[in-house]
């Protein structure tokens, strides 16, 4: 539904991963090697997959990713995202290029609500979403460290996709190609803002030639610890770093102060020869989940997928197409049907294990490539 609705570059751009699409596969086929060993003749009529985060409960294992297309893809999708997270009682975690002011996506999406930062060029410019962010109520920041360098996605050079828009006879002829999206989502930002969609939560100077505003886009390469420290410093809040795959990144992540890591590899986005986070987990959980909370992501689809996360030692799974489908197809009742989906499949999944609660779930019932059974 959702390609059918989108621009063919702001699909693709969704869905794909860069170079030649290896990692966006292999976090695929890493999952799908994974088997799950069931128990049976359990009394499984009660089936909870609620879990507590950072001391709050929620009603399942999950986290919505930031996902910076949400508001291209649908008008203000970022606060559909939210409402559709609030609906199904977990977090959503609001990326730094959203389209619509994070202060109206805290008020309108509503419930668990964290912020995620990128780092331009300019490191002082980028931090000032730090403040923002405390001072508008979000409970938690993310920050990502893979992607201090730019993606190798050749494809959207071909599609002419550039970040703020530039209007081409390509992609001109892409969007007059699917009017849904045209009149459904462009037109009303045009019509209500009076503007094309554009980053709103990042302090961009106003004098700035489009050219120089992709300029100032560019990621920031000089990140190190100590920048991990200084944040640390800035924000009183739970911290969680995003981006980890080496087991010793984790440990002094913990080191620095952090209170979680993602384990990802950016949806196969930032390294088209990077490891499968699945892959990277165990050794992970190993270091350091006794100090922080363990988050997993890229390539989950399916309910069995985010109980085999769980099983390796996660303590939730973050999900950004799933959601992100969702609301390019139909806005938050998109991204909340997504979620439905997840929910059915992870409830029953847990069934067929023979599992009444995720606490139960435990490494002996996934069996890992060339494992042999117990």
């Amino acid at each position: 539904m959702a390609r059918r609705r989108l621009s063919k570059a702001l699909f693709e751009f969704i869905d794909r991963g860069s170079e030649d699409d290896i990692a966006l596969r292999h976090n695929r086929a890493a999952l799908e090697r994974i088997k799950l060993l069931p128990r049976v003749l359990n009394d499984v009529s009660r089936r909870d997959p609620a879990i507590t985060l950072f001391g709050k409960p929620h009603a399942l294992p999950l986290v919505i990713g930031p996902t910076g297309p949400a508001g291209y893809a649908w008008y203000r999708g970022e606060t559909a995202l939210a409402s559709a997270a609030a609906i199904a009682g977990i977090p959503f975690t609001l990326a730094s290029t959203s389209n619509t002011a994070m202060e109206n996506i805290l008020q309108d999406g509503g419930g668990t609500q964290w912020y995620q930062l990128y780092v331009w060029r300019d490191m002082e410019a980028s931090l000032v979403a730090v403040e923002r962010a405390r001072a508008a109520g979000f409970e938690a920041l993310v920050l990502t460290v893979d992607a201090t360098v730019p993606y190798n996605r050749e494809f959207d050079i071909r599609n002419g996709v550039t970040f703020p828009i530039r209007i081409t006879p390509r992609n001109t002829i892409d969007t007059l190609l699917h009017p849904r999206w045209l009149f459904g989502t462009l037109g009303r930002y045009v019509l209500a803002e009076g503007h094309m969609p554009r980053y709103v939560n990042i302090q961009i100077p106003d004098d700035l030639a489009p050219a120089q505003v992709r300029s100032f886009l560019a990621k920031n390469d000089t990140l190190n610890w100590d920048f991990l420290r200084r944040v640390r410093d800035m924000w009183p809040r739970t911290l969680i770093v995003k981006g980890v795959l080496h087991p010793d990144d984790a440990v002094m992540a913990a080191d620095c102060g952090a209170d979680g890591v993602i384990v990802s590899n950016h949806g196969g986005i930032a390294n088209d020869a990077g490891v499968a986070p699945i892959d990277a987990l165990p050794a992970v959980v190993a270091a350091a989940g006794d100090r922080l909370t363990i988050f997993v992501d890229s390539g989950f689809r399916r309910g069995s997928d985010v109980l085999k996360g769980l099983a390796l030692g996660a303590d939730a799974v973050i999900i950004g197409r799933a959601t992100l489908y969702g609301v390019s197809a139909a806005g938050e009742a998109g991204a909340t049907r997504a979620l439905e989906i997840l929910d059915a499949e992870i409830r029953r999944t847990m069934g067929v294990l023979g599992l009444t609660d995720i606490k139960s779930l435990t490494r002996d019932y996934v069996v890992l490539p060339g494992q042999p059974l117990a």
